[in-house]
């Protein structure tokens, strides 16, 4: 994708699919993708949504949100997209262990980033969402840092990840509610990530099956920050992938009020045909 001013959008995934198990319940994933400079003089958000390669019923997306200076984050959110595509060409859906292979995705993309950071004598960092759909009609994730993957039911929300954040903690501990979090001088502040000396923070969660009418969104937090969860179903629900993703983005950048940070997000909608 090019780092440009307006949204850019991919081409949206649309592919049939039919349940073994259930034949009567036919779908169609669409999806896509959508990436935003913000305020600032460069983009170091990337986001993947891809196919496999040998396994059309495969989908893969991937989110990370580098952080350094201006090269090394970039540099770092393009280590993880290369590491993500690479593992998930090997990947075989129908032997090897889905949430393994994403936990490998997080493990060597932060390994390649402490290289790279030794070698270039930068300090990149990233934080990293991925999201396996399966053939089955299940989904797997991980997430390290604060972007986000978010399940809506009918545009209702079914689950998120947690962040791996300063604020994070303190609402696990009571001491903030979510709306309250939104507006913390310290949101920002991360208790992990892909490239620092410490091993990356490693959550992963499984949806044994996707619904007609179920939709993930991975965004990172130059997005997620401006909306409630309710308002990000309702989009979902209400509108393709690709307008969903144009909404939003709008949507951010007047609330941004000329001070956004670099945003990017995938969704992916399951879809009665």
């Amino acid at each position: 994708m090019k780092d440009s001013p307006f949204p850019s959008l991919s081409m949206p995934f649309d592919g049939e699919r039919k349940s073994a198990a259930r034949p009567q319940q036919a779908y169609r994933i669409a999806a896509a993708t959508g990436i935003h400079r913000g305020d600032r003089d460069y983009q170091q958000d990337q986001v993947l949504l891809i196919q496999h390669p040998r396994h059309a019923s495969c989908l893969l997306a991937v989110l990370a949100d580098g952080m350094g200076s201006r090269s090394g984050g970039r540099t770092a959110a393009d280590q993880v997209m290369l590491t993500a595509r690479q593992l998930f060409e090997r990947f075989d859906p129908y032997s090897d262990n889905p949430s393994e292979t994403l936990l490998k995705m997080v493990k060597e993309s932060h390994t390649v980033i402490r290289l790279t950071a030794v070698s270039a004598e930068q300090e990149p960092h990233s934080t990293m969402v991925a999201a396996l759909v399966m053939p089955d009609r299940s989904s797997h994730w991980v997430h390290a840092g604060d972007s986000r993957i978010y399940h809506f039911r009918q545009g209702r929300l079914v689950h998120r990840t947690l962040d791996h954040s300063y604020v994070q903690n303190l609402i696990n501990q009571g001491q903030l509610t979510e709306a309250e979090a939104h507006n913390h001088p310290h949101s920002n502040i991360l208790m992990g990530c892909l490239g620092t000396d410490a091993e990356p923070p490693m959550d992963v969660h499984h949806v044994p099956e996707m619904h007609t009418g179920d939709a993930l969104l991975l965004c990172s937090d130059g997005l997620w920050h401006y909306f409630m969860p309710n308002e990000l179903g309702n989009t979902l629900h209400l509108l393709p992938p690709r307008e969903a993703c144009e909404l939003l983005i709008g949507k951010a950048r007047t609330r941004a009020e000329g001070g956004g940070d670099n945003l990017s997000l995938a969704v992916i909608r399951f879809e009665p045909l």
